[in-house]
């Protein structure tokens, strides 16, 4: 077998592979609910916000503070609630504080 080793793009590679496909679209459906729920979060909070990984029912959000995380934690019910008026299906938003 001839095999030539040639440069592919993001889009393409993802489109040829189904299991990167996955990926690429769970990454952007991560960074959309970031965007919905960015002005419910207050604007001095939102640099320390990284949208993290979807497991089902369940998101993550990426913090990079225990202060942060302990801010973010009291606005989780309302953040849940806009997300699901907007049509995602989030039983629970995890937070990850970043070390």
């Amino acid at each position: 077998m001839n095999r030539r080793h040639y440069a592919v793009s993001l889009q393409q590679a993802s489109e040829d592979s189904p299991t990167l496909a996955k990926l690429t679209a769970l990454t952007r459906d991560s960074s959309d609910r970031l965007k919905a729920i960015e002005m419910l979060i207050p604007v001095a909070l939102r640099p320390a916000i990284q949208a993290g990984p979807i497991d089902g029912d369940s998101w993550c959000l990426l913090v990079k503070s225990n202060a942060a995380a302990a801010k973010i934690r009291q606005l989780l019910p309302a953040l849940q609630a806009h997300l699901r008026s907007r049509g995602w299906e989030v039983n629970a938003i995890r937070l990850k504080v970043q070390t």
